[in-house]
């Protein structure tokens, strides 16, 4: 058997680096191919060509380590990382606002709320959105002026708007 493999080990290694690009991993691919070779030896065909069973291991183990790699991305040591990959900022303040909007949206009138997401959200010119809700230009750009300032009015308010807004329970004697 070895008066076999250990011939085709410098060619083994010589296409390993040609595959993975990577000394160290070609080498790696090359001890793998071998203990598979050694492990199933009583498996290649009799009659065929050992030096083509071999080629055909090693290639099979490149193209599953470079389907892995693929999956996994590329490999960084810990002392390599950039510092902002571990680091997320913190996203409940976010959260916070983005519910502060959507309460404070739901709290426009109808006309100027459609107004609003149409031309800041969609993206929809003056044009464009007169079009879809039917009225004139100068009305989108009416309600467009006064939802933006009710909601800039709601969100600085802030969460005690309710408090000071709310129905007041008084005690009853």
């Amino acid at each position: 058997m070895m008066a076999h493999v250990e011939p085709l080990i410098p060619s083994l290694r010589r296409y390993a680096r040609s595959l993975l690009r990577d000394q160290s991993a070609a080498d790696d691919l090359v001890q793998d191919c071998l203990e598979r070779v050694i492990s199933r030896w009583h498996q290649r065909r009799i009659d065929g060509d050992a030096r083509t069973w071999v080629f055909t291991i090693l290639h099979n183990l490149a193209m599953n380590r470079l389907k892995q790699k693929a999956r996994r991305g590329v490999h960084v040591t810990v002392d390599d990382a950039d510092q902002a990959a571990f680091a997320t900022a913190p996203a409940q303040e976010d959260r916070l606002h983005h519910r502060a909007v959507v309460d404070a949206l739901s709290q426009l009138p109808e006309d100027q709320r459609s107004v609003l997401l149409l031309v800041s959200v969609e993206e929809l010119s003056y044009v464009e959105t007169a079009s879809v809700l039917d009225i004139p230009i100068g009305t989108v750009m009416s309600r467009l002026s006064r939802a933006r300032h009710r909601l800039a009015q709601v969100l600085e308010e802030g969460p005690g708007r309710l408090a000071k807004t709310g129905t007041v329970l008084r005690r009853v004697k």
